[in-house]
């Protein structure tokens, strides 16, 4: 059995994000798309594919944290992190723990009594994790649906909130993404050939659609269909923005709709920035703190950062990766967090044997 061995698991609603650790290494990392809203039968499918990822799974422990406990199959967030749960640890056994934030880890027969720690607490183990390395800081994780600022304040966490709700009405969570989110979220109005129009509200096209006519967005990390189902390509992009504004895409040219799409990135980056500041402002931070960019939409940190003379460190360069697993680890970051949280905690509680 390798005792050294940790995968950790980032259970979300669109995303299952995992991270192989070894003797504290991060030797790999991996996200899959797994949309639990259909069902968790596409959650079994990504623990098969584990399987063939990495065949020694079975000797290690596993770390979990989650936020798929919001999908819709679910009566509420506590039926969704026990049916979670009950699938982990059925599937990979008594070494299995759930993160609980401030809780600290639970075991599977505790996850029921403490679902409100363990749920969506997968921000809380990317905090902590940089908590540890870097005592002046704001966490900035843009992932493909939500963005999470978190502030660090001399080694601690100085959030306001500490579930969903509380996190959403203190600004240190937004429901935006650079993949997922609807186009009709970031804007009412919108301009166009110099002239600002009214914004369909349809399901027409999503962020991913921008970011790749902006040419931002890694293709690597544009794993979910398009919003018409389409081509995920500067065309196909082309037709579901010009759409946003009853329009067809061969009304304009290609630098037309570029310049289209540099609108909705300039709507999406002064929300992130005004609930950037927020959070800012409230917790005093000195001018020397620097921002942890992490996710897929991590490219639009050095944007933000420059908005309030700040620096940034992306949080791979926190962790001890080769240059193919830390291109991961800045987007899968609270599976990275919390294997290397446990590896961390296995390892004291070792030394004090």
């Amino acid at each position: 059995m390798q005792r050294d061995l940790v995968i950790g698991w980032d259970i979300g609603g669109a995303h299952v994000k995992a991270a192989r650790v070894e003797s504290g290494r991060v030797c790999d990392v991996m996200q899959w798309v797994c949309p639990l809203w259909q069902g968790l039968a596409h959650l079994d499918a990504v623990f098969d594919a584990v399987a063939q990822r990495w065949p020694d799974h079975g000797d290690a422990e596993h770390a979990v944290t989650m936020s798929g406990e919001m999908a819709d199959i679910f009566d509420d967030r506590a039926t969704g992190v026990s049916a979670l749960a009950n699938r982990l640890a059925h599937r990979f056994g008594p070494r299995t723990s759930f993160y609980a934030g401030c809780a600290g880890w639970q075991p599977y027969e505790a996850v029921t009594d403490r679902w409100a720690d363990v749920a969506s607490a997968n921000w809380h183990a990317t905090a902590a994790l940089i908590a540890a390395r870097v005592p002046a800081a704001v966490l900035v994780d843009i992932g493909s649906t939500t963005t999470d600022f978190i502030a660090i304040r001399e080694g601690m966490l100085v959030s306001r909130g500490s579930d969903d709700a509380q996190r959403l009405r203190s600004g240190e969570l937004v429901y935006q993404g650079v993949v997922r989110t609807p186009l009709c979220a970031l804007a009412q109005r919108i301009r166009f050939g110099g002239e600002l129009h009214n914004v369909m509200n349809e399901l027409f096209a999503t962020t991913a659609d921008i970011y790749r006519l902006t040419r931002e967005l890694d293709p690597l990390h544009d794993q979910h269909p398009a919003a018409d189902g389409g081509e995920k390509d500067r065309l196909g992009s082309c037709r579901r923005v010009a759409r946003m504004i009853g329009r067809d895409a061969r009304e304009a040219s290609m630098a037309d709709w570029e310049c289209f799409a540099r609108e909705w990135r300039k709507a999406q980056l002064a929300h992130l920035s005004a609930n950037l500041a927020q959070v800012l402002g409230r917790v005093g931070l000195g001018h020397d703190v620097v921002l942890v960019a992490a996710g897929s939409g991590a490219f639009l940190a050095d944007e933000l950062a420059a908005q309030f003379g700040r620096d940034v460190m992306p949080f791979a360069s926190l962790v001890d990766a080769d240059d193919t697993a830390a291109r991961w680890a800045q987007v899968c970051a609270p599976a990275v967090a919390v294997a290397l949280l446990r590896a961390d905690e296995r390892c004291a509680a070792n030394a004090t044997v």
